[in-house]
């Protein structure tokens, strides 16, 4: 374990785990810390060494001095970078992977984004960001949905209510709904929801970019998507796939919970 001192930003807590050499970069999905990954012990662990980042508001990552106007407008892109180059200044500069489960895949993808030439292989898991995820779009871009974001928010009722109803028509699932519900079923939860989504709005990687940088550079790419999921189905990703020479695509029965043992028990037999 150990932190990045990202300047303008704060700490960012990562974790070491892996029987394998070479480093990996892995960013999880929300609700969970970087120790998420640890599951996939006789697949991806095998072969990486990973540093397994915190996301602001989980686990021990802090934020320094930021005001809650400024964590709204969101953290700088160029920020992205500041990991990789803290990450170098203790460990030298050298090549790399990356992984990121769900919100996690947009701070991987801009990674490929920035360090192509260094980067070995990006594996995506459930991933946002291949794709405009129409809940997000509007409850961070919106007007009117920013405005019910921070309304939801700060109610005791309105969110409970507000997913009851949209499993109701059908927007989410049980499954989403479960998971959802879990996180705003308190005050300090619906607090952490409302700023880890509104710190990362401008994390947007440029896909049609990176997809002719991963062919360029022959990154191995590995995208897992669950059958079952409605949040990021694989089917919204099906132009970025496209747009990429040699993806190793899979999709898998299970829905958004993706990283777990059954997954990693998919990947090993894959290898056999």
């Amino acid at each position: 374990m150990g932190f990045l001192d990202i300047h303008g930003l704060g700490k960012a807590h990562y974790h070491e785990y892996g029987v394998g050499s070479k480093p990996m970069l892995a960013f999880h999905g929300y609700g969970m810390t970087g120790r998420q990954f640890h599951v996939l012990e006789k697949s991806v662990l095998q072969q990486y060494h990973v540093y397994g980042f915190d996301h602001f508001f989980h686990g021990e990552s802090k934020l320094n001095g930021w005001e809650e106007q400024q964590i709204l407008a969101g953290m700088p892109r160029a920020m992205v970078r500041e990991y990789v180059e803290e990450w170098f200044k203790l460990h030298g500069r050298q090549r790399f992977s990356v992984m990121g489960y769900s919100i996690g895949a947009n701070i991987a993808l801009i990674l490929v984004e920035e360090y192509a030439d260094l980067i070995d292989e990006v594996i995506l898991m459930a991933p946002d960001g291949l794709s405009v995820y129409k809940g997000f779009e509007i409850l961070l871009h919106k007007p009117w949905g920013r405005y019910m974001f921070k309304t939801v928010t700060k109610s005791k009722w309105l969110a409970p209510t507000m997913l009851k109803n949209l499993k109701k028509v059908k927007f989410i699932d049980e499954s989403l709904y479960q998971i959802a519900y879990n996180e705003i079923d308190t005050e300090q939860k619906r607090q952490d929801v409302y700023y880890t989504l509104n710190l990362i709005r401008l994390l947007k990687p440029d896909t049609v970019k990176i997809a002719a940088l991963i062919n360029q550079h022959h990154i191995k790419c590995r995208l897992i998507f669950g059958r079952h999921d409605n949040l990021f189905p694989m089917k919204a990703a099906l132009p970025f796939i496209g747009g990429i020479e040699n993806a190793e695509v899979h999709e898998v029965a299970m829905g958004h919970w993706l990283v777990t043992k059954q997954l990693d028990e998919y990947l090993v037999n894959l290898q056999r």
